[in-house]
């Protein structure tokens, strides 16, 4: 037992540092190399199953949504014209018709129906990282990124109160639950709102600017946790609770550019990494033999990935055709939820395995495919701007 543990935490640091020249060699974006290095070690015995290393993974996944949420600017949500916001849920009605519609037409497992129109903004801010927050398409895919997944993860919660007691009162209070938490948070945020603008020497007070005892970034921690006891309390998806703590702290606390850096230097350098290597040793390689996974797996993430595209035809007024094509990209990646759905799934039999190996490898798929394809159009598009 000691022995194993040596060798995972031995596997997991060589990983970890390891994986930014393996990325360079393939040239390949970090977290799909992680992802597959992640199952090639697994494959080969040197990660095996840990409790400590899953609820660390776990805890680099909610982190990971909390830097999502720190990406989002509230003023630039709420200040977006009318016509922005009304193109952006039209985007996401359109690609939830299209996913859902070619779902059936291609005779699914209805779990994977209803997990292929959600969208997870988890990603995206490994993309804003890689490419820059001041990016057309990334400022727009934020907007319609925010909307789809609060949408995407109220449904995450239902199905997974449904699937567990099924359609009874406890259904309906669980979504009750939902309901006053986030018109809680939204009462919270007014108050606080107009607190701050009564007093804003509390902000100084809270996150000071000279501060020796890394004030800022306890605040954040405090929070982040705060945020996810209330949904253990509440029983409600934990990733709702760590991606609005980051929306927080980015709308009370966005002119602090040093404490974003130093959140994100610990996610990307730490925590996050854990998350995507234990999502590639999640999937047993071995199953890709399996009759149906593979091409299973490849028409889902077609599927997917053509349906979000065909619904950007409403972005390209506002944003043009490129950047309509790159955020139908960076939408097209809801690894997380896509897990979560298939792992509610096959615990309640709602699933068969073959289902379940489908929806792993298409949620990996989908990160390989998209970010190979945001890299190469960038590509293209600085060598376009360098010749002008």
């Amino acid at each position: 037992m000691i022995h194993t543990d040596i060798t995972l935490i031995l596997t997991l640091s060589l990983l970890i540092w390891g994986s930014p020249f393996v990325s360079k060699i393939l040239r390949l974006p970090i977290p799909a190399t992680e992802i597959i290095l992640g199952s090639l070690f697994a494959y080969f015995g040197f990660i095996e199953d840990n409790t400590y290393f899953k609820l660390i993974a776990e805890t680099g996944f909610l982190y990971l949504m909390f830097l999502a949420g720190m990406e989002v600017d509230l003023k630039q949500l709420t200040g977006s014209s009318k016509e922005v916001l009304q193109r952006s849920v039209l985007f996401l009605t359109l690609m939830a018709f299209f996913s859902i519609g070619s779902g059936y037409l291609f005779g699914l497992n209805p779990i994977i129906i209803i997990s292929m129109p959600l969208i997870s903004i988890g990603l995206l801010a490994s993309l804003s990282k890689t490419y820059g927050k001041d990016q057309p398409w990334i400022k727009l895919a934020f907007i319609a990124g925010v909307l789809g997944e609060i949408i995407s993860i109220a449904v995450l919660t239902i199905f997974d109160a449904a699937s567990t007691t099924g359609m009874n009162l406890q259904l309906l209070i669980k979504i009750g639950y939902l309901s006053a938490f986030i018109l809680a948070v939204y009462m919270l945020y007014r108050a606080l709102h107009l607190l701050f603008w009564w007093y804003p020497e509390l902000k100084r007070i809270l996150v000071p600017k000279f501060d020796t005892s890394d004030q800022d970034i306890r605040l954040a921690m405090a929070l982040f946790f705060i945020l996810i006891s209330v949904m253990l309390a509440l029983d409600l998806e934990l990733a709702l609770g760590s991606f609005i703590a980051g929306m927080a702290i980015s709308a009370f606390f966005r002119h602090e550019k040093s404490l974003e850096h130093k959140m994100s230097s610990l996610g990307f350098g730490f925590l996050v990494p854990l998350f995507f290597i234990h999502v590639g040793a999640s999937f047993d390689i071995r199953s890709l033999a399996v009759e149906g996974v593979f091409s299973g797996a490849l028409l889902i993430t077609v599927l997917m990935v053509l349906s979000r595209i065909l619904a950007a035809i409403t972005l390209k007024h506002i944003s043009g055709a490129k950047n309509a094509l790159l955020v139908s990209l960076s939408l097209s990646m809801p690894l997380t939820l896509l897990v979560a759905v298939a792992t509610i799934g096959y615990e309640t039999k709602l699933l068969d395995l073959l289902s379940y190996y489908q929806l792993i490898l298409a949620s990996i798929f989908e990160i390989l495919v998209v970010m190979v394809t945001i890299k190469v159009l960038q590509k293209k598009g600085a060598k376009r701007d360098d010749q002008s």
